[in-house]
């Protein structure tokens, strides 16, 4: 019997749609499935969610910096359940947003939980209780991640994880971080913009332990100025939720610490979606780190593909997307396929940190050797009238050839784009001094510290 689709994708987060959508544009026939909301984790629990907060916590922090332009903004205040509704409103965009963008594609959709029967058979479960069985010459898995909560801790109103914040109506006074990954530091932000008493602890010895350890340094001043008590090499031997409040007990240089608050968030990490019975029963390779895949995003078992936060590592809807689209290059006989160095991270705190393949110290234990330019915001003209702050970039070079780059900074997400590109086309120091940045910008710091 001939298969019904070229492809069964299961997740309809960022990287099963950029599969679906792919294949479509190759002219497959194909069918997504998802169970809860299009746009998966990214459109309603992570990126979106918090990006929107974010951007709202700026514009009320920012207004204490008119004053210094000769704005007088007397009597500013907030709605933080308006801010939850406008939170909302740019989850729902963003997903009516995915699943039109599918539908433009003319990808088939369908609201339904599916079961991976082999290579090429999937029964679909739809809400009302009906299944049936569809066949496809490729099947890709996007189940997407979960919130990793530690051993003897129990979620409740008081004890949440980032999947409960779009769900927060009520400020608390006082929060508990647990964790300064990058959710962590994000969340952090948006409470003490709004005027949040915040307390961050890291179990390592520095936030963002993943990044550039200067900008993570440089970050932690920032954090710290804002009001942010930063707690970094502690060991959390108790988290209990009282009647009116939440209670962490930590050690730290050997001393016990008891810190109270309103409430706490357990931003301890993400954890691959994995269905462990079923990958065992198919045979599908992996490990508690995610679904084992090569270059082109292919299993162990012929014809299933996996894509996105279902096989670990970086946990960022862009990556899952460039994964998914590898994945249906190898389907069909593509060239594309995935290098995880040439993916891009953002901290979207304020200021951001922005990274792009190799940092200073990974290069350095690989063995290279690295030349390194850094160029600060302090000199340029567009950082001082904008009232931007302090920041930086830095490049990494190995043989004249950029390896990796960081911005530190206001508005770094936006100039890592071109580093990110003369990464990923391992441009010379020549090659980027040609460059021609207008003037005045705050991108001609991309182009001041790799002169000479």
């Amino acid at each position: 019997m001939s298969e019904k689709y070229d492809l069964i994708v299961i997740g309809g987060g960022p990287g099963g749609a950029a599969a679906a959508r792919r294949a479509a544009q190759k002219k497959k026939k194909v069918l997504i499935i998802e169970k809860d909301g299009w746009g998966g984790t990214c459109a309603h629990r992570g990126c979106i969610p918090t990006k929107a907060l974010l951007s709202c916590s700026r514009f009320y922090a920012d207004m204490k910096k008119l004053q210094r332009v000769s704005v007088q903004a007397a009597g500013v205040m907030f709605d933080f359940a308006a801010m939850q509704k406008h939170q909302r409103q740019m989850v729902r965009v963003a997903s009516l947003g995915a699943h039109k963008s599918l539908v433009d594609e003319q990808v088939e959709t369908r609201q339904a939980t599916a079961e991976i029967l082999s290579a090429h058979r999937v029964r679909l479960v739809e809400p009302n209780g009906q299944s049936r069985i569809e066949t496809t010459h490729h099947t890709l898995i996007a189940w997407g991640s979960q919130p990793q909560i530690p051993p003897d801790i129990r979620t409740s109103g008081r004890i949440l994880t980032s999947d409960d914040m779009p769900g927060l109506n009520v400020l608390p006074s006082s929060i508990i971080i647990v964790g300064a990954s990058f959710i962590g530091v994000e969340y952090a932000t948006v409470f003490a913009e709004l005027g949040v008493r915040v307390f961050l602890v890291e179990l390592l010895d520095r936030i963002l332990p993943q990044e550039d350890e200067e900008a993570a340094d440089f970050l932690r001043q920032e954090l710290t100025r804002q009001g942010i008590t930063v707690l970094t090499s502690v060991k959390w031997t108790n988290l209990r939720e009282m009647p009116d409040k939440v209670v962490l007990n930590i050690e730290k240089n050997n001393e016990n610490m008891e810190i109270e608050a309103e409430r706490a968030l357990l931003c301890t990490g993400r954890k691959p979606l994995l269905d462990v019975r079923k990958l065992n029963e198919l045979g599908i390779n992996h490990t508690n780190a995610g679904i084992s895949v090569d270059e082109r995003m292919a299993t162990s078992v012929p014809g299933i593909y996996a894509a996105g936060d279902v096989t670990g590592g970086m946990m960022l809807a862009h990556r899952a997307a460039k994964q998914a689209e590898a994945a249906v290059e190898g389907m069909f006989g593509g060239e594309d396929r995935y290098n995880e160095r040439y993916i891009p991270s953002v901290v979207y705190s304020h200021p951001q940190i922005a990274r792009v393949g190799l940092t200073e110290d990974r290069a350095r234990k690989e063995g290279m050797e690295v030349e390194v330019f850094k160029s600060s915001y302090g000199p340029n003209i567009i950082a001082r009238t904008a009232l931007m702050g302090q920041g930086f970039a830095k490049t990494i070079f190995h043989r004249n050839t950029i390896m990796g780059a960081v911005i530190a900074g206001d508005s770094a997400a936006e100039l890592i784009l071109p580093l990110a590109l003369a990464v990923s086309a391992q441009l010379t120091r020549r090659q980027m001094r040609s460059w021609v940045i207008p003037h005045p910008t705050l991108g001609e710091i991309l182009t001041t510290h790799i002169e000479g």
